[in-house]
């Protein structure tokens, strides 16, 4: 097998169901998401430590899913069965909630960074998030997959979750952002509040 294949060299690409230029918006969203994916496993090599072990594990598996949310962008105009489905975003919710309780109480918003590991995560989150907006442009435009948006959102949702947790179990501190205001409160706390 050829790494290279000499198809590309006119700036189009081939899709499931067709082919389009490369800088077609479907090809810019799973472009990005592969972006993602790959600061992930740069953040990855930085948790090979007891300690990150369950973290390693989800990310691993965050890696794939990943692959099937790009697969499932790839498909145009064909009737194939999608690869992601709502137990994968129910999955990060429910990691996001463990992970909150293992933080410190966050009020403002935070700086990102705090240690290198912690950085590595805030560094994908945010590429996420920018793999999130390319989904949303595509949306507007064509159908796909509507549950890989879900899944891109509740993804930056749980790398930023993460990211706290890890300067948690290293002792380190979030920086707070010093002029925020607070931002995020208790549940239960807005719910006293209102009534």
């Amino acid at each position: 097998m050829k790494l290279y294949t000499k198809t590309g060299d006119k700036g189009q690409t081939s899709l499931v169901g067709g082919r389009v230029d490369k800088n077609d918006v479907r090809v810019e969203a799973y472009g990005t998401i592969d972006e993602a994916n790959s600061v992930i496993g740069w953040a990855m090599t930085l948790l090979q430590n007891e300690k990150f072990r369950d973290i390693y594990e989800e990310l691993q598996r965050i890696q794939h899913e990943l692959f099937d949310c790009g697969g499932d962008l790839a498909i145009v105009g064909e009737k194939m069965p999608y690869k992601v489905k709502a137990d994968m975003v129910t999955f990060l919710e429910e990691r996001i909630d463990a992970y909150i309780q293992q933080a410190p109480p966050l009020e403002r918003f935070i700086l990102p960074g705090g240690s290198p590991q912690a950085a590595a995560l805030h560094m994908a989150r945010t590429v996420t998030r920018r793999a999130e907006r390319c989904v949303v442009a595509l949306m507007k435009q064509q159908q796909t997959n509507e549950v890989v948006l879900q899944y891109m959102n509740r993804l930056s949702d749980y790398l930023f979750a993460i990211a706290r947790v890890v300067n948690a179990r290293l002792h380190v501190k979030d920086v707070e952002y010093e002029r925020s205001a607070i931002v995020f409160r208790d549940k239960n706390e807005k719910k006293g509040e209102s009534e």
